[in-house]
Parts: C-alpha cells; sequence; structure tokens
C-alpha cells in the first residue's frame, strides 16, 4: 500500500493548497478551468486508487488510516466551498455576458457610423 499512502499525501497536500486559496478569494481569478482541472484530476487519481485497494485493511496501517481521514476532510471541505464556487463562476459568467453585450452594440454602432459615412 506504499503508493496509495503516497498517492493520498500528495493528492492531500494538493487539495489542501487549492482549497486553502479557494478559501483565501473565492474570485475569478483563482477559481480557473486549469485550477478546477487540477482539482477534478487528483480527486479521480485517489479514487481510482482507492478503488483498487483493499480499504479495510487501512484499519492496520496508521499512517494510511490518517492519510485517508485527512482526504475526508480535504473532500467535506471542497464540498463545503462548492456553492462559494459556483456564485463566483456565475457572476463571473454574468461579467462576461454584459462585456459581450457592450462589444456587441458597440460593433453595431460602428457598422452603423459606416454606412452613414
Amino acid at each position: 500500500m506504499p503508493a496509495l499512502l503516497q498517492t493520498l499525501r500528495d493528492t492531500n497536500r494538493r487539495l489542501n493548497f487549492c482549497l486553502d486559496t479557494i478559501a483565501a478569494q473565492p474570485g475569478p481569478e483563482v477559481i480557473t478551468p486549469e485550477r478546477m482541472n487540477a482539482l477534478l484530476s487528483d480527486l479521480l487519481t485517489a479514487g481510482a486508487g482507492l478503488r483498487a485497494k483493499a480499504v479495510p485493511l487501512v484499519e492496520n496501517d496508521r499512517e494510511l488510516s490518517h492519510e485517508l481521514t485527512e482526504y475526508r476532510r480535504q473532500v467535506e471541505r471542497l464540498r463545503d466551498l462548492l456553492p462559494s464556487i459556483h456564485r463566483a463562476l456565475l457572476a463571473e459568467r454574468t461579467r462576461i455576458e454584459r462585456q459581450r453585450s457592450r462589444l456587441q452594440s458597440a460593433a453595431a454602432w460602428a457598422r452603423a457610423s459606416r454606412q452613414t459615412l
């Protein structure tokens, strides 16, 4: 189980850093597609490792048990942060849609101005 232990340690370290960053400032500049992709990748990797190993043996391995507890804590943190992540992404989508509307209006004005000249 050393590979699973190392995978969980690495995943926990990355999840902790990512979630701390998001919790400190949940905005579009922090919640990037790359960060969300990395977060999902870490969760999928850890999940695959857990499914592949016999988890009941964890009770005999204190380090692995600790890392599993930490992983569970990180996933619960993510669950708690998801509403704020969702709000930040909705706000960013609204901002982008407003900007697109302004650009479309400016383009229409420019086209109309060219036609009058």
